[in-house]
C-alpha cells in the first residue's frame, strides 16, 4: 500500500476530528444558552428579606485618631434598657447628666464662651455667649434643643452642643432646658421650645435666627418649623437639623442594616424607643409632631443635616434630605465615615468635631441674615 495515501487519509480523520468536536462545542455553548431563560423562569428567585453573613468590622484608618477612639468602643452596655415610667427614665438620666456636668467647665474653656442661666418666657434656658462675637453675627441668635430621645441631658447637661456650636461658629446661643417626662409629656418638650422661639423673634428678626439640634434635638428643629408654619408664624432664617429622630415608627433601612453596628443606639428597639414612647404617652407615632418626615416641608428654610455611614438613623436624616430636595429646598446633607449616632459631638477636640460644626457655621452665615 502506498504510505503517501495512508498519511494523507491520516491527516484528513484529523482534520475532521477537530472540525466535529469545534461543532460539538458550539452546538452545546447554543444549548446551554438556550436553556439559561428557560430555567430562570422555571426556578424564580422570590424577592425578600437579606440575610447577611456575621463580619467584622475593622476601625477605619483614614479618621483621626481621636475618632478611632470613638469608634472602637465596645456598644453602649445600656442600650438594652426598656424603661417604662418617666420615673425610671429620669433615674438614669440624672446619674447620666451628673458625669456630664462635670466636664462642662473645662468644655467652656477650650471654647472661649460663658454660659448663664435664664428663664425667657416660663422656660428654663442657658444663654452660651462667645468670648469673640463678629460684627456679623451681632445681631443672629441661634436657638439650641438638645438630644436625649426626649428623656435625657436635663439642665446643664444638655448644653454641651450648645457651647460647641457658640465656640466654633462664634455665635450666642440660646439653649432651651425643656420640660421632660416625668415632669411632662408629648408636647412639652414642643410647646417650650416654640415659646423661647417666639419670644426671641420678638426682638430679633426670624430671618436672622437659627434652629439647631440633635438626635431628638434634631427632631425637635425640625418640628418646630412645622409648628411654626401651623401657627402662622415667620419661620427661622435656616436650621441645622443632626441625625434626627425623625420617624419613630422605626422605619427606614439603616434602623436594620446598623443595627449592632451603631455603638450608641445599637438596635431599634433599645433604649431610644422605650424613651420615645413613654415621652409620645400613647400619642400617634405618625404624628409629624412626633416623626417630622410625614409632615409638609413645603417652605421650609435652608437645611443642613449631619450623620455618619453608621448612625442608625442615617435612613431617617437620608429621608427627611430628600424630601427636602424633591420640593427644591435647599439641603446639604454631610456623612462622615463610620460615625455611629451623634459621634460627631463627642469630643470638640477631635478634628471630625470641628469640621462638622464648622460646615455647619458656615450654612448658618450664608443663609442668615444680618
Amino acid at each position: 500500500m502506498n504510505t503517501d495515501w495512508i498519511n494523507t487519509w491520516r491527516k484528513c480523520e484529523r482534520r475532521r476530528d477537530r472540525a466535529n468536536a469545534t461543532h460539538s462545542l458550539a452546538s452545546l455553548a447554543l444549548a446551554v444558552a438556550l436553556a439559561l431563560p428557560g430555567m430562570a423562569l422555571a426556578q424564580p428567585q422570590e424577592p425578600g428579606p437579606r440575610h447577611v453573613p456575621a463580619k467584622v468590622l475593622a476601625v477605619p484608618t483614614d479618621v483621626s485618631p481621636e475618632m478611632q477612639e470613638i469608634i472602637a468602643r465596645p456598644l453602649n452596655p445600656d442600650w438594652h434598657d426598656q424603661w417604662k415610667t418617666g420615673e425610671e427614665a429620669r433615674r438614669y438620666a440624672d446619674k447620666q447628666a451628673a458625669g456630664v456636668v462635670k466636664t462642662i467647665p473645662a468644655l467652656l474653656e477650650r471654647m472661649h464662651v460663658k454660659m448663664e442661666a435664664s428663664i425667657m418666657d416660663g422656660v428654663k434656658v442657658h444663654v452660651v455667649t462667645p468670648d469673640d462675637v463678629p460684627g456679623q453675627n451681632r445681631n443672629r441668635v441661634l436657638v439650641h434643643v438638645h438630644g436625649g430621645c426626649y428623656v435625657l441631658f436635663p439642665g446643664e447637661s444638655g448644653t454641651t452642643e450648645a457651647i460647641m456650636m457658640a465656640g466654633f461658629g462664634h455665635f450666642k446661643v440660646i439653649a432651651v432646658d425643656y420640660r421632660m417626662p416625668p415632669e411632662a409629656y408629648f408636647p412639652a418638650a414642643l410647646d417650650d421650645s416654640m415659646a423661647v422661639y417666639k419670644a426671641v423673634i420678638k426682638d430679633t428678626n426670624s430671618k436672622n435666627v437659627g434652629v439647631f439640634g440633635t438626635s431628638a434635638g434634631g427632631a425637635l428643629t425640625l418640628e418646630m418649623v412645622l409648628k411654626a408654619k401651623q401657627d402662622g408664624l415667620p419661620i427661622p432664617g435656616a436650621i441645622s437639623s443632626g441625625t434626627p429622630m425623625s420617624d419613630a415608627t422605626k422605619t427606614g433601612d439603616s434602623f436594620y442594616t446598623n443595627e449592632k453596628v451603631d455603638n450608641v443606639l445599637v438596635s431599634p428597639n433599645g433604649f431610644c424607643h422605650a424613651a420615645t414612647l413613654i415621652y409620645a404617652h400613647g400619642h400617634d407615632l405618625h404624628d409629624p409632631l412626633l416623626s417630622p418626615v410625614y409632615g409638609d416641608m413645603h417652605g421650609f428654610p435652608p437645611t443642613i443635616l449631619t450623620t455618619g455611614t453608621r448612625d442608625l438613623l442615617l435612613s431617617n436624616t437620608v429621608r427627611v434630605h430628600r424630601k427636602l430636595r424633591e420640593l427644591h429646598i435647599d439641603a446639604a446633607l454631610n456623612v462622615f465615615e463610620a460615625q455611629s449616632h451623634a459621634q460627631y459631638g463627642f469630643d470638640d477636640r477631635a478634628p471630625e468635631t470641628k469640621e462638622a460644626f464648622g460646615e455647619i457655621a458656615e450654612f448658618f452665615n450664608a443663609h442668615l441674615g444680618k
